[in-house]
């Protein structure tokens, strides 16, 4: 099925919601509304890029809105910016790998966190009560680095794994 059969049977007011929900679930998580508003609609189309205008016309929002939002999303690696091929508007893109770009960006805040809680057991002195609790958030945060380490291994293989059953379920509706 063709982009433009998908988007002819797509429900717009659903789209909508869908967006507004899913932006409710990221603040609630601790992102910014708009930027959270912003990265659902991109999410939600289906090339994943949209100028400042589309994003603006859909979302009922401002220019300046989308600008600011853009900004923060764009420091945290979750969308990026290209120009559109001869023109001088911007495009902005989702990454395909967002998530994963954003828990890697964990794990390196969760070593120089580790770095600090060592200093703190060494200058608390690692049998005393304060030590021993550093200490373990310490073990915590160690525990933690390796598992995610390992768990993002295995999504990149369960990834693979998905992309290569879609792309033969794409061949297989291809007219032969």
């Amino acid at each position: 099925m063709s982009e433009e059969q998908w988007v002819e049977r797509r429900d717009d007011e659903a789209v909508a919601q869908f967006v507004e929900r899913f932006a409710a679930q990221l603040v609630d998580a601790g992102m910014q509304r708009m930027p959270a508003r912003v990265f659902s609609c991109l999410i939600s189309s289906d090339s994943g890029v949209l100028t400042s205008a589309e994003i603006s016309e859909r979302l009922s929002i401002s220019p300046a809105a989308v600008s600011g939002a853009i900004r923060y999303l764009s420091q945290v690696g979750m969308v990026g910016r290209e120009r559109e091929p001869g023109s001088r508007r911007d495009r902005y893109r989702v990454h395909s790998e967002q998530w994963h770009e954003a828990l890697t960006r964990k794990n390196s805040n969760m070593t120089r966190l580790e770095t600090a809680l060592r200093e703190g057991v060494d200058s608390l002195g690692e049998s005393s009560p304060a030590g021993r609790r550093v200490g373990e958030t310490l073990a915590f945060f160690e525990f933690m680095q390796q598992e995610l380490t390992v768990m993002m291994e295995r999504w990149r293989e369960h990834r693979d794994q998905l992309r290569a059953q879609q792309e033969a379920e794409d061949e297989g509706r291809l007219p032969g």
